[in-house]
């Protein structure tokens, strides 16, 4: 579920397990039958050579992939990324808000992301243009009132469009430099910015909620604005989105001034400014990118040893006991995690090093810099409900949801937003069986969660008990609901869930029609954004101050 997606059915590998674990993980065959696909009728001497020629990018590190016998394209996504982080770095110094103007701020990000485009995609790139093109001339002559559907549909449309022509025109089920990513952080980001100029554009205050009201737009940003939004050098890879008027605060240097307007006499002003001293990311940086690196060795070494595929083979299913395969699973989910945690959190280190980031201070005094941040590890690994989980995983990509689908949703806001991932992450039929899958698990979650839970939280000790159960069931149910996701076509995912029984659809469905749920969209709204309450209460709160989501809920 990520911008920069490995979009082909994972692969089986030959590797052999230890005697203590053998019926766990029983050693793979090259003659073990794999889940259906498409393969290409020659054999590939190594994953290298084969991408070679389906690679569109650059291929100056060519001699780097067939040292390291990774696929070119992969390799030219990290050595971008890593030039973006060593250009994020000279952008805060030399082009910092009080040496140059925001035009030269906007004319360079420009510029580096385009270039990191054609670096990784060639002339694929092109397409980022012709989407934001086609998006910024819907925004300048449509009408305000209906801006933003025109928008939508277009933006929406032209990333269906490329993506059903690379999946099923050009290289179904085989992974080469995937364009649709990037487009897919830039999806968000123009629909986005649609809805937030409706809001400023054509309503009152009193018809938005305090988070519309923080992100409305009040003027049409101009194209160079706009071009450096959606393709600046920092995001332009791997995301994350975020705001426009966050990231023109970020380009105008002025994005760390609004959280501190309570110390303002405190500190003191200045030609009615306040005078601050710009806090350092250095040591998020540095976390971040260690973090980068555990997460990769753990990936590199796992990757190989728990294929997904192994959950449908038929061997495996006939000799294994299900409490085995349950946990096979868990740890073959598992280990699939770390790679989304190395491409987001080098993607958040990178806009921290350029400055951009910055989400107040902690109650210690230390700065926080998750302002855009796209995951909570330690809150996905140990979550204990299904929201809880996805409330972590993908942050910008929910609030995108949220804010584009959800609050406007008039009608079942719970699968239309659902649907709306669905399409927006691509056409395998895969992601659809994961989402609709979703829609039930997600729904049996929160009748377990109004009438169960409270009979745990008469004492801690049942609080605990309560917390470790619900820990156990997230963990299994998130496994089983991301399994077409995973596998993408639709036999052997139908395959898996009929070595199970669909035991798990059935169980959310009977504790859907036993347990009632009362509908959260019928109840007025809060007063006041949690967000905002809390900021006005402590300046130096620890929550996020552009994570919009509703506390009560």
């Amino acid at each position: 579920m990520c911008a920069v997606d490995d979009k082909r059915p994972a692969r089986r590998n030959n590797s052999s397990a230890a005697a203590a674990v053998e019926q766990l993980f029983p050693a793979h065959h090259p003659d073990t039958p794999s889940s259906p696909r498409i393969d290409p009728p020659a054999p590939r001497p190594s994953m290298a050579t084969h991408t070679t020629a389906s690679c569109t990018g650059s291929t100056l590190l060519q001699p780097i992939s067939e040292i390291i016998n990774l696929p070119l394209d992969q390799v030219n996504f990290v050595a971008g990324q890593l030039f973006a982080l060593l250009m994020a770095v000279w952008f805060r110094i030399y082009l910092h808000p009080s040496k140059t103007s925001p035009f030269v701020r906007h004319v360079v990000a420009t510029l580096l992301g385009f270039y990191l485009a054609l670096f990784c995609f060639g002339w694929y790139s092109l397409h980022f243009l012709v989407q934001s093109g086609l998006s910024y001339s819907v925004m300048v002559f449509a009408g305000l009132e209906h801006m933003h559907k025109y928008c939508f549909i277009v933006t929406l449309g032209y990333l269906i469009l490329c993506q059903i022509t690379r999946v099923y025109v050009f290289d179904y089920g085989m992974y080469s430099a995937d364009f649709t990513g990037p487009m897919m952080v830039i999806t968000q980001k123009i629909t986005s910015m649609a809805f937030e100029i409706h809001d400023g554009l054509t309503k009152r205050e009193g018809q938005l909620t305090p988070s519309q009201k923080y992100l409305a737009i009040s003027r049409m940003p101009s194209l160079l604005e706009y071009l450096s939004y959606n393709c600046n050098f920092m995001g332009i890879l791997a995301g994350p989105t975020c705001s426009y008027n966050d990231y023109m605060a970020f380009i105008e240097g002025t994005g760390y001034q609004p959280r501190h307007q309570d110390n303002a006499n405190a500190n003191g002003k200045e030609n009615g400014k306040c005078r601050q001293s710009e806090p350092s990311s250095k040591n998020d940086v540095v976390s971040k990118l260690c973090t980068c690196a555990v997460t990769l060795a753990i990936y590199l070494s796992l990757c190989k040893l728990l294929p997904v595929e192994r959950c449908i083979d038929e061997d495996f299913v006939n000799n294994t006991p299900f409490h085995l395969q349950v946990l096979y699973l868990y740890l073959a989910m598992l280990a699939l995690r770390p790679k989304y945690y190395f491409i987001w959190t080098l993607a958040d280190a990178i806009n921290n090093a350029a400055g951009f980031g910055f989400n107040g201070y902690n109650k210690d005094g230390s700065p926080r810099w998750d302002l855009i941040s796209n995951l909570r590890i330690l809150d996905i690994e140990f979550a204990t409900s299904f929201k809880l989980f996805l409330d972590n995983w993908n942050i910008q990509t929910s609030l995108w949801l949220k804010r584009v689908c959800y609050e406007r949703c008039p009608i079942n806001p719970t699968a239309a937003t659902f649907l709306l991932s669905a399409m927006w992450h691509g056409v395998y039929p895969g992601y659809y069986l994961t989402f609709l899958t979703g829609i039930v698990m997600t729904m049996a979650a929160r009748a377990v969660r109004h009438n169960i839970r409270p009979y745990f939280l008469g004492s801690a000790s049942h609080k605990c008990v309560y917390d470790v159960l619900t820990w156990l069931a997230t963990q299994v149910a998130i496994s089983y609901t991301v399994v077409p996701f995973v596998l993408l076509a639709v036999g052997p995912s139908l395959h898996f869930y009929r070595s199970w029984y669909f035991c798990l659809h059935l169980l959310c469905l009977l504790v859907v029609l036993v347990l009632p749920v009362r509908s959260r969209r019928r109840q007025p709204p809060e007063p006041r954004d949690a967000v905002q309450e809390e900021r006005r209460a402590d300046h130096n709160s620890t929550d996020n101050n552009c994570n919009q989501k509703d506390k009560a809920t």
